[in-house]
């Protein structure tokens, strides 16, 4: 990743913090929180306020470089944009295609926050239904109006 050029392609101010921020988000190849980060710059003797990494992050989320996942207690962890794949989820009944982001990372990152346990396999097979056909759906099923009523309050 050519972190100057994200910056200015996004109309950010290309300032040390940032590149060192970006550098240290390309260089994982798992979502990381802002005290990872902290320490990361730390090391590498480079002078930076927590509360500077924060902003920043929240910047890049805005601007969309980065996903945000909440990791659970306040706590997020933070993974570059072009690090995260996609899913295509199909409707089982009419099979209405989208795509979105892949769930599981935030998935692996909760349990390992909370359990220290990390995937060594991962696989979940899951069978949708888009809102328009679960609506005809239940009213295909439902022999009256009456029965209807009933059903939809519940």
């Amino acid at each position: 990743m050519d972190v100057e050029k994200t910056l200015k392609e996004n109309k950010m101010r290309v300032t040390k913090n940032r590149i060192s921020i970006l550098k240290i988000l390309d260089e994982s190849d798992t979502g990381v929180t802002a005290e990872y980060i902290f320490k990361e710059v730390r090391e590498k003797k480079e002078k930076i306020d927590l509360s500077t990494i924060y902003r920043t992050l929240e910047i890049l989320y805005e601007k969309d470089i980065l996903n945000k996942f909440d990791i659970g207690e306040g706590r997020y962890n933070y993974i570059l944009k072009n690090k995260c794949h996609k899913h295509t989820i199909c409707c089982h009944l009419c099979h209405k295609k989208i795509q979105i982001d892949c769930p599981l990372f935030q998935v692996e990152e909760i349990i390992k926050s909370k359990t220290g346990f990390t995937f060594v396999e991962k696989e979940i097979k899951l069978k949708c239904i888009c809102e328009e056909c679960r609506e005809n759906e239940t009213l295909d099923n439902v022999n009256s109006k009456e029965e209807w009523e009933i059903l939809k309050s519940e």
